[in-house]
């Protein structure tokens, strides 16, 4: 399945491309087939501190986000990964320092928080749920056009959801909602996605294929971060991590900054790397 969700996803980001561009130029009027790819988007972060009621959940954060980069974001609880991903995405303004994002115009920051405020007894189908990731190309009073309900199609097939089009997304379980909710990513065309806990409370089979769809926005040049707890899944799928508590312990390449050293740093407990073929836990000693 990961392949096949990751092969599927692959085909909808090349769908702007030579003669399917074209074909997409005749659907939708909207859509300029001589339109340059978008640009890959970076964030710089200069010393940014934030909090709330006067208690620190950042300080002096600094570093960049390099475009096209695939970054876990890891520490313990009260590290302040959702308040950076918060930043990141504009929703909440530091106290102090800055936040920049390179190459990122209107609608290309998507975030999926960990508290979607989503009424899921509303009666709307996964179909027009998931078209609503790009809303601002036909208005909240307006039926989405025929092309973007193909590229919907599309997106659900990448998730392996096809075959939900029509429920309606409070039938779905929480594993099928979370893919749903890739699949709106997917639709928005985000250049930057931001995920906070992304895999929590799912199966294996679930996780597994939604790594894969993060694997083939990597190869688009996507720019992601996502915060994380589970470190076999860091280590195995995230080529750079940002370990913070508060401030950054440590940032660069994963296999340097998840040490038994820089671990502890963070308050993260003792613990010890167990070491297997293909594979590298992270357990308490």
């Amino acid at each position: 399945m990961k392949q096949r969700a990751g092969g599927a996803l692959d085909a909808v980001l090349r769908a702007s491309t030579g003669a399917t561009r074209r074909l997409r130029a005749a659907l939708d009027p909207g859509f300029d087939p001589l339109a340059p790819a978008p640009s890959p988007v970076s964030v710089t972060l200069d010393d940014v501190t934030a909090g709330y009621g006067g208690v620190p959940a950042l300080e002096g954060v600094t570093g960049r986000f390099e475009p096209g980069s695939l970054t876990a974001l890891v520490g313990p609880n009260g590290a302040g990964k959702t308040t950076l991903l918060n930043i990141l995405a504009g929703v909440t303004q530091p106290r102090s320092g800055a936040r920049q994002i390179e190459g990122a115009g209107p609608g290309a920051i998507g975030y999926l928080s960990q508290t979607e405020a989503i009424d899921r007894l509303y009666p709307i189908s996964v179909l027009e749920f998931v078209a609503l990731g790009r809303w601002r190309s036909f208005g909240a009073f307006h039926s989405p056009p025929y092309a973007l309900l193909t590229e919907v199609l599309g997106a659900l097939d990448a998730v392996g959801m096809q075959n939900a089009a029509t429920n309606q997304i409070g039938a779905l379980s929480v594993g099928q909602f979370r893919r749903v909710l890739f699949a709106r990513l997917i639709v928005q065309r985000a250049r930057l996605i931001l995920l906070d806990e992304p895999f929590a409370a799912l199966d294996t089979a679930t996780a597994t294929d939604l790594l894969g769809v993060l694997a083939a926005w990597h190869r688009d040049g996507r720019t992601i971060v996502a915060a994380l707890h589970d470190l076999d899944q860091v280590r195995g799928h995230f080529p750079a991590t940002l370990l913070l508590a508060r401030r950054v312990v440590a940032w660069g390449e994963t296999g340097a900054v998840l040490t038994t050293e820089t671990l502890a740093r963070a308050g993260m407990g003792s613990v010890r790397l167990e070491a297997r073929p293909g594979l590298l836990r992270v357990v308490p000693s």
